[in-house]
């Protein structure tokens, strides 16, 4: 006979409903009982989440700047290239230009022939320029 049966062999009810009673009080004392120490754990991990986020943060912002420093860099070399280039360029024609007069009178007879009427200032010994009115009105 165990203790959850009376003499006659039928089930008591009161002690079994009282053992589970206990029986579950118990797990509700544990659990209340491990609630702080499962806070504590568990914003220690948000923390830890927080630090690797901001961390995460941290070397893209590095990164992003990186890029843009790299990318100022080439392109200030691309600048000096593009100069070095241009410098040359006016070089060799200002070589072929000197003492070429031929060649420059040939150049600002053509852009007055592409002109359309312009108007043309000579400066005299005074630096008056002299109009030409007369020459435009026939």
């Amino acid at each position: 006979m165990s203790r959850y049966e009376d003499e006659r062999g039928e089930a008591k009810v009161f002690p079994i409903i009282r053992d589970f009673g206990f029986v579950v009080l118990f797990f509700i004392a544990a659990g209340m009982a491990g609630c702080p120490a499962y806070n504590v754990w568990q914003q220690g991990l948000a923390g830890e989440a927080e630090l690797k986020r901001a961390e995460q943060n941290r070397k893209i912002k590095v990164q992003e700047a990186q890029a843009i420093f790299d990318s100022s860099n080439l392109h200030a070399k691309a600048e000096v290239e593009r100069a070095k280039g241009v410098a040359e360029a006016n070089k060799i024609i200002g070589q072929s230009l000197h003492n070429n007069e031929a060649y420059l009178r040939y150049l600002w007879i053509h852009s007055l022939e592409a002109g359309k009427n312009d108007v043309i200032y000579v400066p005299t010994e005074a630096n008056l320029p002299i109009f030409m009115e007369q020459r435009l009105k026939k």
